[in-house]
């Protein structure tokens, strides 16, 4: 299991983009490809107005707003392990961002094969301000987000819209809770996963 621990970094960081996914009361789901300089990461995506699943391929993290909980699985291991979610330190990946300062249109562009509506926002945090780039899909889905320097990037392909299974938000009934001490503090800084 170590070895399988060791590659979950790349899990958590890749985490860190879904702790704010918020689409608003649309329930979705989608490929997710994340990119921060040159790892890309791809994973699958359910998601509900308070919940969030993430399938990549040795782990799942699920994410539950409406408990403060997020879980990551380890299905090989059937085991997983249960964190508080702090959402003051996601960041900003839902259509409406926190201290928002300014939005600015800036047009249509295709993504995923589809129209999306560009825009440049600018919000506020911890004192300084931050752009980026946000492709919304009618108005709602963050289908894509993207750092305005560049540095990093999420977007979702093959989206469907609609409602999504309650059981793809709890752990499986025979997976076996575990913690590791110490990682709790480190997984506050990734929205709690």
């Amino acid at each position: 299991m170590n070895k399988r621990m060791l590659g979950l970094g790349a899990v958590v960081g890749v985490g860190v983009l879904l702790a704010a996914v918020g689409a608003g009361a649309q329930e979705f789901s989608a490929d997710m490809v994340s990119r921060e300089g040159k790892q890309t990461v791809n994973a699958r995506i359910y998601v509900t107005p308070q919940k969030v699943r993430m399938e990549m391929s040795e782990s799942v993290m699920i994410i539950r707003r409406d408990k403060n909980i997020s879980w990551m699985l380890m299905p090989a291991d059937k085991m997983y392990m249960e964190h508080p979610v702090d959402m003051s330190s996601s960041p900003k990946v839902s259509k409406n961002f926190d201290g928002e300062i300014e939005r600015v249109a800036m047009g249509t562009e295709a993504v995923d094969g589809q129209p999306a509506e560009k825009v440049k926002v600018t919000y506020t945090e911890k004192g300084k301000n931050v752009s980026v780039y946000q492709w919304l899909r009618g108005g709602q889905i963050p289908i894509k987000v993207e750092a305005v320097d560049g540095s990093w990037s999420m977007e979702y392909k093959n989206l469907k819209v609609g409602p999504q299974p309650v059981d793809l938000f709890e752990p499986p009934a025979d997976y076996e809770k575990f913690a590791m001490p110490g990682l709790g503090e480190m997984m506050k800084g990734f929205g709690g996963m």
